[in-house]
């Protein structure tokens, strides 16, 4: 009778494009979260700029693997490093497709551009193309690479290309911007818990007076 109702896929999808709450509540959990994680300011802005960096990388599906393994290889917060990838959303993942495919083309001579409509397409396209080989290997059906080479070509190695260079800003910003923030709390959070501290003592010693 109490029992919460499931979500359907399609809520659950619709929360990918506009969490319940908003992105204005999403970004405030995600800074929450990150402000109270136990482990020291370097180390958790290292994890910050690690989820920041690979969310300007085509690597979609293994953005979460891809934040921890730099993290670890930085010594970087692992927590930190799954709630940096949040700088890829549904809302800054188009500009920053836009803008690293663009600039990786422009940087391997790559001629025309490429609108989010487009980029989508390709993977999409790509990714069928893929799923039609792994299925070849069990059917017998022949398998096609046109569209795989394709997408290779004008937009998967223009992405990794055209990303580096303004992943690696976004991650020293990123970076910069969460040890201060951190720091801040945790100074705060040792401030509130010595005065409770104070507070706990000076009741314990009144309880002592005669």
């Amino acid at each position: 009778m109490f029992k919460r109702k499931p979500r359907s896929y399609s809520q659950r999808a619709g929360e990918i494009i506009y969490p319940r709450g908003g992105w204005s509540r999403a970004v405030q959990y995600v800074i929450h979260r990150i402000r109270r994680l136990p482990d020291p300011p370097d180390r958790i802005a290292r994890g910050i700029a690690a989820g920041t960096f690979i969310s300007f990388t085509p690597f979609f599906g293994g953005h979460l693997v891809g934040a921890m393994l730099i993290a670890w290889v930085i010594r970087g917060n692992l927590v930190a490093a799954v709630l940096g990838t949040f700088v890829g959303n549904p809302l800054t993942t188009p500009l920053i497709a836009v803008m690293s495919v663009g600039l990786g083309r422009w940087i391997l001579g790559v001629h025309g551009s490429m609108a989010p409509g487009a980029i989508l397409g390709a993977f999409t396209a790509a990714g069928a193309q893929l799923w039609h080989n792994f299925l070849s290997v069990f059917d017998g059906r022949v398998a096609e690479w046109d569209r795989l080479h394709a997408f290779h070509d004008t937009i998967f190695l223009p992405y990794l290309v055209g990303g580096l260079g303004p992943g690696l800003i976004a991650a020293v910003v990123a970076h910069y911007m969460t040890v201060p923030v951190v720091r801040a709390y945790h100074k705060h959070r040792m401030q509130r818990m010595a005065r409770r501290i104070e507070a706990a003592q000076r009741k314990a010693a009144e309880r002592r007076q005669p």
